[in-house]
C-alpha cells in the first residue's frame, strides 16, 4: 500500500472512530413528533411545503457545526456555557420552557410506539411499558460506546421511509416543481405548519445533546474536520428522511383527500393506497424512531439540566456517581408514559403543540449560541465566519417573524370570534 492510499485509509478509519454525534443527533430528530408533523404536512398540503426543507437543511448544517465546534473547543456543554455567560436566572427561565417541551416530546415518542404497534394490533398498555423498560435498561446499564452503537443501528433503520415513498408512486414532476416554484400561503394554519416543520427539523434539545455527545466522545480539535463530515451526513439523513415522509403522504393521503391526526393514521391510510408492505414499513420506521428518540430525549434533557446546575452527568457514570442525572432521566420517562396511558389523551395537540413550542424556543437558544460562538474569550481563534453569522442570524430573524405573525393571527381570530358571537 503506497503512502497516499495508506493516508486515505488511515483518515477513513479515524472518521469511522469519530462517527456518531452528528449522525445520531440528525437521525433522532426524525422522531415520532417529527414523523407526525411531516405526515400532516404531506397529507394537508401535498408537495407544497417541500421547499422548506432546503433552508432548513442549510440552517441545520450551520447550527450543528457551531455546536460541534463549541463542544470541541470549550469541552463544556451548551447548558454549562449558557449558565456561565448569561446567569442562573436566564438559564432557569429558558430551561422551564425547554423542560415542558421535552416532556411533551417524550410523551409523543411513546405515543409513536403505541401508534406503530397499534397498526399490528397490539395494545398501548402492553407496548408502552415494555418500551419504557427497554429504554431505561439501555441507558442505565449501558456504556457510552454500547449505547452509541445501538443508536447508529437505529439510524440505519430510518432509511425504511425511502421504501414507503417509492411504493407510493409519487408524481416526481410535482415534487421538482415544489422546489422550483414554491406555492406559499399567508394564513395561520400554513404558518403554524412551517414553524412546526422548522421546529422539528432544528429542535432546541438537539443542540444540547449534540454538544454533550461531542464532549463525552472526547473529540479533539485536530479531529474537527472528521466531525464536520459526521455532522454533514447527519443533516443529510435528517432532511432526506423528512423529504421521503412528506412525499409518501402527499402521493397517497393528499392525492385522495384523506385527513389524518397522527403518524399511525398515515401508516393505516397508506395500506389501501400503496399496499400492506408500504404501510408496515411506515409503521416499522415509526416504531424505530419512537424508541430511538424516547431514549435520546430524556437523556438530552437530563444532560443539559445537570450541566446547567453543576450536577454530574453522563452515561458512563454509575447511578451513585450521578444520582440527579439518573433521577431526571427516569422521571421524564415516567411522565411521558403516564401521559400516553391516560385514556383519551389529546395526542395530536400534544404532538403538534410541542413542535410549535420547539419552533418558538429555538430562536432563544440560537441567540445564546450565536453570542457565545462569536466571543473570542470563549472560542479563541475558532469564532464564526461572516457567512456563518449571516445564516445564523437570518434563521433567528425568520423564526421570530413567523412566531409573531402566528401569534398575531391567533389573537385577531380570537378577537373576531368574540365580536361575531
Amino acid at each position: 500500500m503506497n503512502a497516499k492510499k495508506k493516508s486515505w485509509f488511515s483518515n477513513f478509519l479515524l472518521f469511522l472512530s469519530i462517527l456518531g454525534p452528528g449522525i445520531i443527533t440528525g437521525s433522532v430528530d426524525n422522531d415520532a413528533g417529527g414523523i407526525t408533523t411531516y405526515s400532516l404536512a404531506g397529507a394537508q398540503y401535498g408537495y407544497k411545503l417541500l421547499w422548506t426543507l432546503v433552508p432548513a437543511f442549510i440552517a441545520l448544517l450551520v447550527v450543528q457545526e457551531m455546536n460541534a465546534r463549541m463542544g470541541i473547543v470549550t469541552k463544556k456543554g451548551l447548558a454549562d456555557l449558557i449558565r456561565e455567560n448569561f446567569g442562573v436566572k436566564i438559564t432557569f427561565f429558558i430551561f422551564i420552557g425547554l423542560i415542558i417541551a421535552d416532556i411533551g416530546n417524550t410523551a409523543t415518542e411513546f405515543a409513536g410506539v403505541a401508534g406503530s404497534m397499534d397498526v399490528f394490533g397490539i395494545s398501548k398498555y402492553i407496548t408502552v411499558p415494555i418500551a419504557a423498560i427497554i429504554v431505561w435498561i439501555l441507558v442505565v446499564k449501558g456504556t457510552y460506546k454500547s449505547v452509541e452503537k445501538v443508536f447508529l443501528i437505529f439510524s440505519v433503520f430510518l432509511l425504511s421511509y425511502i421504501v414507503s415513498a417509492i411504493l407510493a408512486k409519487p408524481d416526481w414532476n410535482a415534487v421538482g416543481s415544489s422546489f422550483i416554484k414554491p406555492d406559499t400561503e399567508f394564513n395561520l394554519p400554513y404558518i403554524s405548519m412551517v414553524i412546526g416543520l422548522i421546529g422539528t427539523t432544528i429542535a432546541p434539545w438537539m443542540q444540547f445533546y449534540m454538544q454533550s455527545a461531542v464532549i463525552e466522545k472526547g473529540i479533539k480539535i485536530d479531529e474537527y474536520k472528521f466531525e464536520i463530515c459526521d455532522v454533514v451526513v447527519g443533516c443529510i439523513a435528517t432532511v432526506g428522511v423528512a423529504f421521503f415522509i412528506v412525499v409518501a403522504c402527499a402521493a397517497t393521503l393528499n392525492k385522495n383527500g384523506i385527513q389524518i391526526n397522527e403518524a399511525k393514521d398515515a401508516a393505516k391510510a397508506i395500506q389501501p393506497l400503496a399496499g400492506a408492505f408500504a404501510s408496515e414499513v411506515f409503521a416499522f420506521g415509526l416504531l424505530v424512531a419512537s424508541i430511538f428518540s424516547a431514549t435520546i430525549l430524556p437523556l438530552a434533557t437530563a444532560f443539559y439540566i445537570c450541566e446547567a446546575f453543576g450536577f454530574e452527568a453522563g452515561v458512563d457514570k454509575k447511578m451513585n456517581e450521578a444520582p440527579q442525572f439518573y433521577i431526571l432521566f427516569t422521571g421524564i420517562i415516567l411522565l411521558g408514559v403516564a401521559i400516553i396511558l391516560i385514556p383519551g389523551a389529546p395526542l395530536l395537540r400534544i404532538t403538534f403543540g410541542t413542535q410549535v413550542l420547539n419552533g418558538i424556543l429555538l430562536p432563544v437558544v440560537l441567540v445564546c449560541m450565536m453570542l457565545m460562538v462569536n466571543n473570542k474569550e470563549i472560542m479563541g481563534v475558532h469564532t464564526n465566519k461572516k457567512w456563518q453569522n449571516f445564516i445564523g442570524w437570518f434563521t433567528i430573524i425568520i423564526l421570530v417573524a413567523l412566531t409573531f405573525v402566528m401569534t398575531g393571527q391567533s389573537l385577531i381570530q380570537s378577537i373576531m370570534s368574540i365580536f361575531t358571537k
